[in-house]
């Protein structure tokens, strides 16, 4: 494990947004995950590079240059979401990061749109894409869960999860995207507690 000198840190943290790959998939509310890593990208100047784990990936550094600065990987595994850990262990095992620098952004149902809950562990909730990461590497990874709210009347969660987002909640999700990746980076420079704080909403 490589320490950085100038800031003292061990090693980078994998940030792994969930979703289906293709422009099919790029506006359902599934795909949040992904949109919150996008914007994460883009704060550090980077463009998706594929990667030999199935997953594309951008590397750069968040915090203030310094003490606070971390080095991390923002991936987006291109498996389809129920195959997520194939990729997501391949990246772990490639950059060498060990569970507790793992952060997952994924929906979640059972959280008013909008709404972040921060935590590490845990179960899987019915999502495919935590039951595949959990099943190949356990279960302490942390979690960023972005609230989609349940479905409407008996839609069926599929049918939900896999449309995109309304207008009405178009609206207002670029803020709500942006709230998130902001959680991300709070978790990861200033810790968990700090960050549940601020963002559990």
């Amino acid at each position: 494990m490589t320490t950085d000198a100038s800031t003292g840190e061990s090693g980078p943290w994998l940030i792994v947004g969930l979703g289906n790959p293709g422009p099919g998939y790029a506006g359902n509310r599934h795909n949040v995950g992904f949109a919150v890593t996008d914007l994460l990208a883009s704060r550090v100047g980077g463009k998706f590079k594929s990667h030999k784990s199935r997953a594309q990936v951008v590397e750069g550094r968040i915090g203030m240059p310094g003490v606070s600065s971390r080095r991390i990987i923002v991936a987006q595994p291109m498996s389809y979401m129920n195959l997520s850990g194939g990729p997501v262990t391949a990246l772990r095992d490639f950059y060498k990061v060990p569970s507790e620098r793992i952060v997952v952004v994924h929906d979640e149902l059972d959280i008013d749109f909008g709404a972040l809950r921060l935590k590490k562990g845990g179960g899987d909730n019915g999502h495919n894409g935590l039951k595949s990461l959990t099943k190949s590497m356990g279960p302490d990874y942390f979690r960023v869960r972005f609230g989609l709210g349940r479905p409407p009347g008996r839609m069926q969660v599929a049918d939900y999860v896999l449309k995109d987002f309304s207008g009405a909640e178009r609206k207002e999700l670029d803020y709500f995207v942006d709230r998130a990746a902001d959680a991300v980076e709070s978790l990861i420079v200033d810790g968990l507690e700090r960050a549940q704080s601020t963002y559990n909403s």
